[in-house]
């Protein structure tokens, strides 16, 4: 099965699960927030691992010192995930809606540049790539637009991996371009009527290489396999809950049933079966009874 019917048959089956269960799934999106927020900050550097990122979350005390730029990277962002939760049901994406959550991520961070695009002799570079002349920005935010709402047709792994590529390729901001980027990834999808996604800190390499590999012959594999990783797996997370499943880490699944543990593991890393990263270990749910 190809990952696209794959895709379709996963949602499928997710919206005939959820019936009557909106609470559930509330708590779902509630207990992801801290994980979205710790694999997001943690692609851009931050010191945070998850627990310190829930503590953070929780106003809870740290066992170490944090800087206050790292405390209020962590907050703003919880804050803008779970805004576009129930935001983007109701709000088509514009360049107002961007410039909103950005500006929500940057307050108390870099007042002076939050909420606003890049302005004249503001010039950033990601990699090898310089971005473009803050006065295409508007422009080329237009298109990207365009080519999103013209592609209807497109699988929407195809959609997202292009959208997310030509977002970061443009750089609008001086600084949040990759928190946003990945926001925006949820916002549309959300709002196209399917699950949110987790772009994972450990495929922060492969991650850069679908940038890379986008800035030199706007091919957008790669990132399309990140993109399609990340919808199986929160099906998968989504579907196990719902359908009220013994959830188990993949070791314990393994010696239950006399099979290899390394081979699961490649087998959930591949998404051949119906595994979930959940706070960086591996689980899998199965029929309870």
């Amino acid at each position: 099965m190809s990952i696209y019917k794959k895709i379709d048959s996963l949602r499928e089956r997710y919206y005939q699960a959820a019936r009557n269960k909106e609470s559930l799934l509330k708590l779902i999106s509630e207990a992801e927030v801290a994980e979205q927020v710790f694999n997001s900050n943690a692609i851009e550097n931050s010191t945070l691992n998850l627990e310190e990122t829930e503590k953070i979350l929780l106003r809870l005390d740290l066992d170490r010192y944090v800087t206050e730029r790292e405390i209020f990277e962590t907050r703003n962002l919880a804050l803008v995930v779970e805004y576009i939760d129930t935001k983007a049901k109701q709000r088509e994406m514009n360049s107002e809606m961007i410039l909103l959550l950005h500006r929500m991520l940057l307050t108390n961070i870099r007042d002076d540049i939050a909420g606003r695009f890049r302005e004249i002799d503001e010039w950033v570079r990601v990699a090898n790539h310089i971005a473009c002349d803050p006065g295409q920005i508007i422009g080329k935010i237009e298109d990207m637009f365009i080519k999103y709402n013209s592609s209807v047709n497109e699988n929407i792994i195809k959609r997202i991996a292009l959208f997310h590529l030509g977002f970061e390729h443009i750089h609008p901001f001086v600084d949040g371009n990759g928190r946003i980027g990945r926001v925006l990834n949820n916002y549309l999808l959300i709002r196209e009527g399917y699950v949110p996604i987790n772009i994972k800190f450990i495929d922060r390499t492969l991650y850069y290489d679908a940038f890379e590999q986008f800035d030199r012959n706007k091919n957008c594999s790669i990132m399309e396999e990140i993109v399609g990783k990340a919808i199986t797996n929160s099906y998968h997370k989504r579907l196990a809950y719902l359908n009220g499943m013994n959830i188990v880490t993949l070791n314990e699944y393994a010696k239950r049933n006399n099979l290899s543990h390394s081979n699961l593991i490649n087998k959930a890393k591949r998404q051949t079966i119906e595994a979930f990263l959940e706070k960086g270990v591996w689980k899998i749910g199965y029929p309870a009874g």
